[in-house]
């Protein structure tokens, strides 16, 4: 008689594959950080490069779900998948943005990254008791690491406490409830779903938004140099709303997130690279931490695979 097949061997397929995706966000992540501090010098409004940036994406998933046929599925849904992307379009597409870019435009690259990467904390704290997610100790050491390499980074001067930085703060929070709405999306939904209703129903909100403050015109104001950079923000967060999604269908929420927070070395090295022109010995440490940690988060997680099981589809 044959022996059956562990059944954890699929899901160390779903692991390995989301901790390519998850990587590959991360670079993104912080090659955008990196640049959307320039963007949205240039573009000057921080609510019109979002909502630019955004709707570009938008129309390009939109366009993907047409492409690939994705369009019965969105006749298909629920009222309450609907709720579900309608509540990610709004705590994910819409107010996060709007904070983020806004506190963007008014403090430091390295800052707005190094707040941001504390979403994997407030994800950890939402989905054990949400998705009851377990994380081991070997996980939470890869973590501490991963964390303690955050605070470390070179080029870090320390937090002013200011509204700018409370603005990250919040949009962080926000995107972690987004997660955890997300995962629960995607347990019956594709991820170019999901990311489509962020992106798209986001966008409307923030055209509402400028309609409001009276700024429509500005959306047809912006010259050569501006649009530049609009659409290399653009094509940034099409990848990252890609992966970061595929990847999160596939592993759970806490571990997914704990691996986009490297990107945060990626933004320090390109701030070295062509701003401050010095690397320093906290750097180095930092880059070490984060290698360790993130060695550290992925082997657990595939070791403890059983574990982690609850939240895989």
């Amino acid at each position: 008689m044959a022996k059956p097949q562990p059944v954890s061997n699929g899901m160390n397929n779903k692991i390995k594959y989301a901790t390519y995706l998850a990587l590959g966000t991360a670079l993104i992540s912080g090659f955008s950080n990196f640049l959307a501090k320039i963007a949205v010098t240039a573009v000057k409004d921080p609510i019109v490069f979002t909502t630019l940036k955004n709707g570009v994406v938008g129309l390009l998933l939109t366009g993907l779900i047409i492409g690939m046929k994705k369009w019965p599925e969105i006749k298909r849904l629920t009222r309450n998948q609907w709720l579900k992307l309608g509540t990610v379009g709004i705590v994910g597409g819409f107010i996060p943005f709007a904070l983020f870019f806004t506190g963007l435009s008014k403090t430091s690259a390295i800052n707005a990254s190094l707040i941001h990467k504390t979403l994997f904390v407030w994800v950890l704290l939402l989905a054990i008791p949400l998705l009851k997610e377990k994380v081991s100790k070997g996980l939470l050491a890869g973590m501490a690491l991963i964390f303690g390499a955050n605070l470390l980074i070179g080029g870090f001067t320390g937090f002013k406490f200011n509204t700018a930085e409370l603005m990250i703060l919040g949009a962080t929070v926000l995107w972690a409830v987004e997660n955890i709405v997300a995962k629960k999306a995607l347990k019956d939904l594709s991820s170019l779903t999901v990311a489509s209703a962020r992106m798209v129903f986001g966008s409307v909100m923030l055209l509402g938004l400028i309609a409001w403050q009276g700024n429509l015109s500005m959306l047809s104001g912006l010259n050569g140099t501006q649009w530049i950079w609009t659409l290399m923000a653009s094509a940034l967060l099409s990848g990252y709303v890609l992966t970061w999604y595929t990847a999160l269908k596939y592993a759970p929420a806490s571990y997914v997130a704990t691996l986009l927070v490297p990107a945060t070395l990626v933004t320090n090295v390109l701030s070295v690279v062509f701003i401050t022109h010095s690397l320093t010995g906290l750097m180095v440490m930092s880059g070490i931490l984060y290698t360790a940690g993130t060695a550290l988060v992925i082997y657990f997680a595939r070791k403890s695979e059983l574990s982690l099981s609850p939240v895989l589809n």
